[in-house]
């Protein structure tokens, strides 16, 4: 086994040692709302927003984007679980904001090992064979992290799948302080009608 999964089956031996009776807890979340936020290790959202085990729904994807993977769960959060708040989160520093689309692909067509980065940018540090897949995916990339709050509240809003009356929030996770910052577009877009 890898040092990893050891420490991780360790991790959990311990963890399952003392779960009482979090086992007994309801499948809906508790206090009825939803996160989108990134998968950046450094946001831990129960922490940011004060959850214990059964609060809330977290979803997690790159760069916390609106994609439909993420409004399918979103979807489900509220139709079969009783979610009636959703936040979308994103944060300062975010990998998401390094590379475009075309970057991307032109580093999974040269290989499929991981990649460097430096002041100069991205770079392939694999012999290939890499693979041309990567155009068919749209990366959703950041380019401007309150502009893709804005427009992930606003997608969420207008899909078809999401009733009126869900209020979506938009923040900005700063990695720097733990503060959640407002993107006062998005509020205003994700207001419940």
């Amino acid at each position: 086994m890898s040092k990893i999964l050891d420490e991780v089956l360790a991790a959990n031996t311990e963890y399952a040692s003392h779960f009482g009776d979090k086992g007994s807890l309801p499948m809906p979340p508790g206090r009825h709302f939803a996160i989108l936020t990134c998968m950046d290790a450094r946001l831990d959202p129960a922490k940011y927003s004060g959850l214990a085990e059964g609060d809330a729904h977290v979803i997690r994807n790159a760069g916390g984007r609106a994609s439909d993977d993420a409004i399918r769960s979103l979807v489900i959060s509220y139709k079969l679980l009783g979610t009636r708040e959703w936040f979308v989160i994103h944060h300062t520093d975010c990998g998401m904001e390094t590379f475009t689309d075309e970057v991307m692909r032109d580093l999974l067509a040269s290989s499929l090992e991981t990649s460097s980065v430096d002041a100069s940018g991205w770079h392939d540090a694999g012999h290939g064979p890499g693979s041309t897949e990567g155009k068919y995916i749209d990366w959703l990339t950041i380019s401007d992290n309150a502009k893709s709050v804005v427009e992930d509240v606003q997608r969420i809003k207008s899909h078809p799948l999401v009733p009126k009356n869900i209020p979506v929030y938009g923040y900005i996770y700063d990695v720097k302080s733990g503060k959640l910052i407002e993107v006062p577009d998005a509020m205003a877009i994700g207001k419940a009608a």
